[in-house]
Parts: structure tokens; C-alpha cells; sequence
């Protein structure tokens, strides 16, 4: 199997092109500020974890800005925080403030001069709009939880990313479905016989982050320490 086997990349966005871990503890300093408290990054990010899943697998049509404003008061009853409103909704609408990796640009826009380029995310639209901005790159396609109104890692919404791809003229042969979160992506992907690209953008560090641990079956096809890594990757192999 190589990369220039497929002519579709799909992409998960938070954690595999914008540096989800960072805006989002950026973003929850706030909170732990109102409560005087100073925790740890990796307990902070495993926290924020458990309770997005959660509320992603009770409230599936939320819009994410107003999840995300959920997850923050969930967070403050966790912590023993007192905060009114208007610090959850600001963390709800941090999304665009939320940084890109600094490879994303540059290798997005070596990939879109070979690749059909897709996004499938857990967010909504207006979200969406601050992340497009830092990534430089035009997409031919954006789905999101807003769209098909659920969160990965449901197979709904990889089911509806291959209906509309079909609509589109491409195979679920063709597509590479490239992600870091082997819980919200790769699992379900490869459920449904996908091939995958792993970006393990926490291969330095221990534990999973600001996504809960994998379930079994979350296997992939490639794997590299980031995009630019795999642009370089097909550029070899182009070159080979």
C-alpha cells in the first residue's frame, strides 16, 4: 500500500491539523483560575476528555460551541468551581482562537496539489470558520457533527462522509481517512474497512490526552509523527 494509491484524504481537524490540546487547556485557564487551582496539563486534557465523550454520547445533536459550554460546567462541578455563564460560554466559542500545528499549512497545501482534500469533524460550521483561516488551504468538502448530527465516533457520520464522497465520483477504495484519534476515527474507520493514517502527534508523550483510550480494532495502514511527515513521505515516494 502506498499514499499515491488513494485520490481522496479525508481529514479529522481538532488534534490532527489544529493543536486541539493546546487551545483547549489555553482555553480552561479561565476556570482554574476562578477556582485557584493549578493542575497538571495531561490531567486537565484526560478530564476534558471523559467528559466530551460523555456528553458527545448523550447530547449527539448539541452544537459543539454549546457541548463544549456543557463540558466546562461539568468540568466546574469536577473541580468544586463556582462560574457563572458566561466563563462556560467563552469556553464553548474557543474553538477558533485555538492554534494550528505549525506543519499543517505548508503540508496541506503540498497535499491539495495531489489530493482530493475533505475534512469530517466534531464541530460545527461557525467553529470551523476561525480553524479554516489558519490553515491556508481551501477544502473541496467540510463535514461536520452539525451536518449529520452526531459525534465520532459514531459510523453514522463515516457513513455519511462515504455517501457524500459517492456523490462526489470517489470509492471508499480511493479515500485515506488521516486522523490522530484512534478513538474517534480509526476505530470506526477501519469498522467500516477504510484505510487510515495515523498522525500520532502525542508520539513523544505517555497516555492519550484530550481523547479517551482507544477501544480494540483501532489498528491503521500509515503512521507519522505529523503531516508534514507524510507530505515529505509522498514526496519520496514520488520521487522513488
Amino acid at each position: 500500500m502506498r499514499l499515491q494509491d488513494f485520490r481522496v484524504l479525508t481529514f479529522d481537524c481538532y488534534g490532527t491539523l489544529i493543536d486541539w490540546e493546546t487551545g483547549i487547556h489555553d482555553a480552561l485557564q479561565p476556570l482554574l483560575r476562578k477556582g485557584g487551582l493549578k493542575l497538571p496539563r495531561e490531567e486537565v486534557l484526560e478530564a476534558f476528555a471523559r467528559h466530551e465523550s460523555t456528553q458527545q454520547a448523550e447530547t449527539p445533536g448539541l452544537l459543539y460551541s454549546d457541548l463544549l459550554s456543557e463540558v466546562s460546567r461539568s468540568l466546574a462541578e469536577e473541580w468544586g468551581i463556582e462560574a457563572g455563564d458566561a466563563l462556560h460560554d467563552a469556553f464553548g466559542a474557543s474553538v477558533p482562537s485555538w492554534p494550528a500545528f505549525p506543519d499543517s499549512a505548508a503540508a496541506l497545501g503540498y497535499l491539495k496539489e495531489h489530493y482530493t482534500l475533505v475534512v469530517l469533524s466534531n464541530v460545527d460550521h461557525a467553529s470551523f470558520a476561525g480553524s479554516r483561516a489558519r490553515l491556508g488551504v481551501e477544502f473541496d468538502a467540510v463535514f461536520t457533527a452539525q451536518d449529520i448530527g452526531s459525534y465520532k465516533p459514531s459510523l453514522r457520520n463515516f457513513e455519511y462522509l462515504l455517501e457524500q464522497l459517492e456523490r462526489m465520483g470517489y470509492r471508499p477504495s480511493e479515500l485515506l481517512h488521516t486522523a490522530q484519534s484512534l478513538f474517534h476515527d480509526h476505530a470506526p474507520a477501519k469498522r467500516l474497512g477504510l484505510a487510515t493514517a495515523w498522525i500520532d502527534r502525542r508520539h513523544d508523550r505517555d497516555g492519550w490526552g484530550a481523547t479517551p483510550p482507544p477501544p480494540s480494532g483501532a489498528g491503521y495502514d500509515f503512521r507519522f509523527p505529523s503531516l508534514g511527515a507524510m507530505a515529505a513521505a509522498h514526496q519520496a515516494e514520488a520521487l522513488a
